[in-house]
């Protein structure tokens, strides 16, 4: 309507009307020589979407998509990839130009918080020339599935920690080592730094030099991690549940008693134990933990800690080192599983992992304002001194426990194993 109004304007003003008519030719020209600039090459551009294999849980995953311009101008390019539906971004863009006849990488990033698989869409890609008139899409990458397994980040970060004489630049606590219940390796002759109270004295008169003993971390001693899988453990923290940290966790920490020469092995439970993998060191066990990691699926039922303990005592005959991964809320909570767990202590050394609430820390830091926040602050002050009383009541039992912060809980698990280790608890 506006157009006809406007011819309908120029008529009775002639010059008006050849102008307006000339600039539609123009305007009509340009059109036509963007859509010929545009469309005339059969190939304009190529790209290609690059994944890794597999994204890992709970991380940043680089995502790179590489531009080639086969045309001979520079071209704007709006890059609008069809992203898994996990992820739940439905405006994603990114605009970039590219130089003519030159290729670029655009990296962007994604954070999934589930296990699983991941569906990528079309890339589809809008190119406009300098005129910026009118833009082609270009179609790449149909239906690339890519999955998601635990997180092999944080696997490839402490990789090395475990024979780092650097330890503490990760967080690890320097850890006195009690009395010499570790494995004789040899004799050696005494550097400074050497714990003197190791003198071979006989050694030391044959060569007629200071000669050590010298000590081995203790080998092969079995460690399992016992998953709860239940609904407590689907309490989210920072868009991951308690049970993909557990997860995460549980991949690095195996990766760590393998290093060490120890047997890593773990199971899951909620109504019955699932995804068990034997404690062994053999070549394939981190692929074999891995995959059962990977398929672990939770569930909403309360977890039985009952037929935990049963299995644990029908299938664990050797004493072993269990890192039981669980989340208690209440006294009364444990109390309900503490007869069980004090079963288990009787024959394993058993260590719970439970955690904080950080949410319930930024609400007791946080200055009340008026009677309703002063009524919040106190009720979380009594859930998180009740946290407090669980540590003490499960060490009344001989059962030790490692109360953390989700975001803090790989080190923390890794720190308490490495002492366990260092002093010879086992």
């Amino acid at each position: 309507m506006g157009i006809i109004a406007l011819f309908a304007f120029a008529f009775f003003f002639p010059a008006l009307y050849q102008a307006t008519w000339y600039l539609f030719l123009i305007v009509m020209t340009f059109l036509v020589l963007d859509i010929v600039i545009l469309f005339w090459a059969k190939t304009g551009i190529e790209a290609t979407r690059i994944t890794p294999e597999k994204l890992s849980n709970g991380d940043e995953n680089p995502i790179n998509v590489n531009i080639k311009n086969y045309y001979s101008f520079k071209i704007s390019s709006k890059i609008i990839d069809e992203i898994p539906f996990q992820f739940q971004v439905r405006n994603f863009e990114i605009i970039r130009k590219v130089k003519a006849s030159s290729q670029d990488e655009i990296n962007y990033y994604l954070r999934p918080t589930e296990r699983g698989e991941y569906s990528f869409g079309n890339l589809n890609i809008y190119v406009s020339s300098p005129l910026g008139l009118i833009s082609r899409r270009f179609t790449f990458n149909r239906d690339q599935m890519v999955p998601t397994y635990p997180s092999y980040i944080q696997l490839r970060k402490y990789d090395l920690m475990a024979f780092s004489n650097n330890l503490f630049q990760y967080g690890v606590k320097k850890i006195r080592r009690i009395g010499h219940t570790m494995e004789f390796e040899q004799i050696k002759e005494y550097v400074q730094g050497d714990d003197i109270r190791t003198l071979n004295w006989k050694a030391t008169a044959k060569k007629n030099a200071l000669m050590v003993n010298q000590f081995q971390d203790e080998k092969s001693q079995s460690v399992y991690m016992a998953i709860d899988k239940g609904r407590l453990m689907k309490m989210p923290f920072n868009g991951l549940s308690l049970l993909d940290y557990a997860i995460n966790a549980t991949l690095v920490l195996s990766n760590v008693i393998l290093k060490k020469q120890d047997k890593a092995g773990m199971f899951a439970f909620s109504k019955k134990v699932e995804n068990r993998v034997v404690a062994e060191k053999r070549s394939s066990q981190m692929q074999l933990i891995l995959e059962s990691l990977y398929n672990i699926k939770t569930d909403f039922f309360e977890s039985d800690f009952s037929r935990l303990y049963a299995d644990i005592k029908k299938n664990i005959n050797q004493r072993s080192l269990i890192i039981l991964y669980t989340n208690f809320e209440t006294m009364d909570s444990l109390h309900r599983q503490l007869p069980y767990l004090k079963g288990i202590a009787k024959s394993h050394l058993l260590v719970v992992v439970f955690f904080n609430n950080t949410e319930l820390k930024d609400l007791i830091e946080k200055k009340a304002e008026n009677i309703q926040e002063v009524y919040d602050k106190v009720i979380a002050e009594k859930f998180a001194f009740e946290k407090r009383l669980i540590v003490n009541e499960l060490k009344k039992y001989g059962i030790y426990s490692v109360l953390t912060q989700p975001e803090n809980l790989t080190l923390d698990t890794i720190n308490k194993y490495l002492e366990i280790k260092a002093r010879g608890i086992l």
